[in-house]
């Protein structure tokens, strides 16, 4: 199959996004297929990612919020690049313009929807829940509503990688929703890789004798991930046991970040590790992730966790929540700093109630994706 990805979201310094995109163009022609990425940036230009696998940048303007990434602004150009490819199967992987853009494309080719973001969690329940419940909000937000409910009819496939936004999706109203959970890259997370001298070298960065915990923290530096929570639960449990915060991210919110760790020497802030083998050890290393976003549509970060033998301290909403289940770590109430901490806190005197990693990789879910494709009638839409 010709599959098509028109994704909004990627951006060579982003996050999850590009780490699926780059398995996607590595997996994708291993089954057979041939997959174009097409996404905006700042020039016209074709990046080939090997035999049937490429990504095609369109012109486009920068996202004024986060200058890492851009937005589609010419429908036309788009739909002649996908009347140049005429594709089998058209993916959007952003609930918004560009998933209308994509819907009405005249071609036959299925669509399917990748639900790489969670919205309503990541900005109307964040911003609002304070003070409504959530049935409130979700009347306050019923035109957003209304258009995944539009998206729903556009698109053959509304795939989500997490049960709690699936579930929450259907009780909306949303139609034609499937649960493919994403998954690991293949042989590179192991419990093999806790190495010692690294998790001390770790903790030294932290003003820390080896006898003190290790927790890490990855991801973009913005508002939804809620750093400054975890920096606070993290603080408060180091009056209790000696705890070192490992993190690894940049983005817009890196000043707010840094003004939450407030010098505290125990908790360092990095740059991303982008050699993968070296991120591995790292994580491997740790004695548990803590993550503050419940917003995610998976977590990648939670399921590599797993797969290190790494228990996970994780919100009770959201993607991040499925990877805590069935010995994995353990839960605390969203947006909660309070019992974040004692979550960690409890985490950490039962160091051994961890079961190890999943065994769904990355290439299980391409091949349930590309398999439920296969199954797909192509639709004369322009008729």
């Amino acid at each position: 199959m010709r599959i098509v990805d028109v994704c909004a979201f990627y951006s060579p310094r982003g996050g999850g996004v590009r780490t699926y995109v780059e398995q996607k163009l590595a997996i994708g022609p291993e089954f057979g297929h041939d997959i174009t990425i097409i996404a905006p940036g700042d020039d016209h230009q074709t990046i080939e990612r090997g035999p049937n696998a490429r990504i095609e940048l369109l012109p486009a303007p920068r996202f004024p919020l986060d200058r890492r990434y851009w937005y589609f602004a010419d429908e036309p150009a788009l739909h002649r690049v996908l009347d140049r490819i005429q594709p089998d199967i058209v993916e959007a992987s952003s609930p918004w313009r560009s998933a209308l853009m994509a819907a009405r494309w005249q071609g036959p080719a299925p669509r399917t929807l990748i639900m790489h973001a969670d919205i309503l969690s990541a900005y109307a329940y964040r911003w609002l829940e304070p003070v409504f419940e959530r049935s409130t909000i979700d009347r306050r937000m019923e035109r957003y509503w209304a258009h995944l409910r539009q998206l729903g009819q556009a698109f053959d496939r509304v795939v989500c990688a997490s049960l709690d936004l699936s579930t929450r999706l259907v009780d909306g109203g949303v139609a034609n929703v499937v649960t493919n959970p994403m998954g690991v890259e293949p042989d590179l997370f192991s419990p093999s890789l806790r190495d010692p001298a690294l998790r001390a070298k770790l903790l030294q960065k932290c003003s820390l004798s080896p006898e003190a915990h290790l927790l890490v923290a990855v991801g973009r530096l913005s508002s939804e991930k809620r750093w400054p929570l975890v920096i606070e639960a993290v603080t408060a449990a180091a009056r209790v046991r000696p705890i070192g915060l490992i993190m690894l991210g940049e983005g817009r919110d890196s000043r707010a970040v840094v003004s939450a760790i407030g010098g505290n020497p125990h908790i360092r802030l990095f740059e991303p590790e982008r050699d993968r083998k070296a991120f591995a050890r790292i994580l491997a290393s740790a004695d548990a992730l803590v993550h503050g976003c419940e917003a995610e549509t998976f977590c990648m970060v939670a399921a590599e966790a797993r797969a290190s033998g790494v228990p996970v301290i994780v919100p009770d909403r959201g993607g991040a929540a499925d990877h805590a289940r069935d010995g994995g770590g353990w839960t605390y109430k969203a947006s909660d700093a309070r019992s974040a901490s004692a979550a960690i806190l409890h985490a950490l005197e039962h160091p051994f109630a961890c079961a190890t990693a999943p065994a769904r990789t990355i290439r299980d879910h391409f091949a349930e994706l590309f398999a439920d494709y296969s199954l797909l009638p192509s639709h004369l839409r322009a008729a």
